[in-house]
C-alpha cells in the first residue's frame, strides 16, 4: 500500500473513531503534500511524501523547543502528540553506526581529506542513506570524521 493510500485509510479511520488530533495531523500532512505537488507540478511518490513529513516533524520539534522556552507546556504537549503521529509514517532512521559506516565509505571513494570536502561527502552520503536519515546528524558525523 502506498503512503498516499495509507494516509487516506488512516484519515477515514480517525474520522470514524473521532480522533481529532490524529485527523487534524493527517489532514495537515495531506495539505502539505498537495502544496508540494502544486509547487513541483507533478505528483509525489512515497519518497517525496516522506521528505514532506520529515519537514513537518522538524517543524514540530522546533515548536516544542520554543513553547518550552516560553513556559507553554500545554502547547508543547500538543506538538509532541502531533509529532508522534508524524513519526508513525516515517521509516526507521539509520542509527549512528550505520551513518558512520556509509560516511566512511563515501570519504574513501571521493578521497576527502579535510573540512573543505564536507560538501563532497554530504550529498552522496545523504543519497545512500535515503530520506529517513537526519541531515543534521549526518553532518555532525561528517564533520567529526573530517575534522
Amino acid at each position: 500500500m502506498s503512503l498516499t493510500q495509507q494516509l487516506e485509510t488512516d484519515m477515514k479511520a480517525a474520522l470514524r473513531g473521532r480522533e481529532t488530533l490524529r485527523l487534524e495531523t493527517i489532514r495537515g500532512i495531506r495539505g502539505a503534500v498537495r502544496n508540494k505537488e502544486i509547487e513541483l507540478g507533478e505528483p509525489l511518490g512515497d519518497e517525496g511524501i516522506v521528505r514532506v513529513i520529515r519537514t513537518l516533524a522538524k517543524q514540530r520539534g522546533e515548536a516544542i523547543e520554543q513553547y518550552q522556552a516560553a513556559g507553554r507546556s500545554d502547547l508543547a504537549q500538543k506538538e509532541r502528540d502531533e509529532l508522534a503521529v508524524l513519526e508513525s509514517y516515517l521509516p526507521a532512521a539509520p542509527d549512528a553506526a550505520q551513518i558512520e559506516r556509509v560516511v566512511r565509505e563515501v570519504i574513501a571513494e571521493v578521497g576527502a581529506a579535510g573540512p573543505k570536502d564536507i560538501g563532497r561527502v554530504m550529498k552522496p552520503s545523504l543519497e545512500r542513506l535515503g530520506p529517513a536519515a537526519d541531515g543534521k546528524q549526518v553532518n555532525q558525523i561528517v564533520r567529526r570524521l573530517l575534522g
